[in-house]
């Protein structure tokens, strides 16, 4: 999702894409990172559905921030608000690292993660590709990874959900308008494409 920043909260910020705002929980290191108010940011989105809380969007700064909240919440007891504490205190590659060594201690820094829980995630994630680079058994990295390129499909199924299109039908018709419409297609093209698609 790329748009302007509108507005940052605790756990969360406001993000106006195109005219419609959407609220994306946020970790801290993310909200840290994001650009002034009315600047653009880019959140890659991992969207959730409940019947108690509807849809949430949750947003991270890099795909494999995104990828390491995806694996941890598949481990059974993790939630997205353990999740989103796991990633505060570790970056993926950290994460990377701590499981590689075992140390469940760095894991149960995370605010919320007891003993056992870090224990499962170590142990769980230990097969797992967390991380597309190299893993570090000494200490972690401190070079920041470099941001993502941008992809206007995403933006696009973003605006059209904020239209009240279901994501699975957005994405049908955005990545059916990207197939047609090639690679250097913009966001506005392909939603004029989804639109036109979706009224057949």
């Amino acid at each position: 999702m790329r748009g302007a920043v509108a507005e940052v909260g605790e756990e969360e910020a406001l993000i106006d894409v195109m005219g419609v705002g959407y609220v994306v929980r946020c970790g801290s290191r993310t909200l840290q990172r994001l650009p002034a108010l009315g600047e653009e940011a880019l959140l890659h989105i991992e969207s959730q559905w409940s019947e108690s809380a509807g849809l949430r969007l949750y947003g991270f700064g890099t795909r494999e921030d995104r990828k390491a909240f995806v694996l941890l919440q598949a481990i059974q007891g993790v939630g997205p608000k353990a999740a989103m504490a796991v990633l505060d205190v570790l970056s993926p590659a950290e994460l990377a690292s701590a499981v590689a060594r075992e140390d469940k201690a760095a894991v149960g820094r995370a605010s919320g993660v007891g003993p056992k829980l870090a224990l499962r995630i170590v142990t769980e994630l230990k097969d797992k590709p967390i991380t597309d680079g190299p893993v570090f058994l000494g200490a972690p990295a401190t070079t920041p990874a470099a941001p993502a390129k941008p992809a206007p499909t995403g933006d696009a199924v973003a605006a059209l959900m904020g239209l009240g299109v279901a994501e699975v039908n957005a994405r049908r018709v955005v990545e059916a308008a990207a197939a047609k419409l090639g690679d250097e297609a913009t966001v506005q093209a392909l939603i004029k494409a989804g639109l036109q698609e979706l009224g057949r």
